[in-house]
């Protein structure tokens, strides 16, 4: 079985166990993310913070994307602006919410585009090296490559739950690792890349 066969079978494998998950839990897990990180994640003036708003059955980062706001974290959401490319607008509790592409949604064209210091990076599994499994299309590696050819080293945060887990993904060469790993047991820092 090649690499991209492997994911895409760990890919649903975790997936249905997200989906699972009793709602409760996942409100209770939401909460626990914020408890975990909430002050662990080192902020300085105007810090920018790419969250992503949460579909189908993912974590709620919302609340933790509110408390960074409140620390001084300037907030923005991704938008699908073509077939191969996200962007990142800048995102404030007043703005009215559109459709931004792939079920998400965020600030509409009008809002600025920022280059994210942090990235809450959402995903269907990930290890405990820090190597993930996004959701297939491969937006989040191409935005992160693009954000390195300009120089920027945005801090990589994975967002999921612990069923989300698995013992080792597959390793592809265009692959990038996560920095740090935030779930409802814990914030788990994979190198040096991250304070906390």
């Amino acid at each position: 079985m090649t690499p991209r066969e492997l994911k895409n079978n760990l890919r649903k494998e975790r997936l249905a166990l997200r989906d699972a998950l009793d709602p409760q839990a996942r409100i209770a897990a939401s909460l626990s993310i914020l408890e975990h990180a909430g002050e662990a994640i080192e902020l300085s003036p105007d810090t920018v913070v790419s969250g992503f708003w949460p579909i189908r059955s993912e974590i709620d980062v919302r609340p933790l994307m509110v408390h960074l706001q409140e620390r001084g974290a300037r907030l923005c959401l991704p938008a699908i602006i073509d077939k191969e490319t996200i962007v990142f607008r800048a995102f404030s509790q007043a703005a009215d919410m559109i459709g931004t592409g792939f079920g998400t949604s965020g600030p509409g064209p009008d809002a600025a585009v920022l280059d994210p210091d942090i990235m809450l990076v959402p995903l269907s599994a990930f290890d405990r090296g820090g190597h993930r499994i996004g959701y297939g299309a491969g937006y989040y590696d191409r935005a992160i490559d693009r954000l390195r050819a300009k120089g920027k080293t945005p801090k990589l945060i994975g967002i999921a739950f612990d069923c989300q887990e698995v013992a080792s993904v597959p390793a592809e060469p265009h692959d990038v690792a996560l920095d740090a790993m935030l779930t409802e047991s814990g914030f788990r820092i994979f190198g040096s890349g991250i304070d906390g």
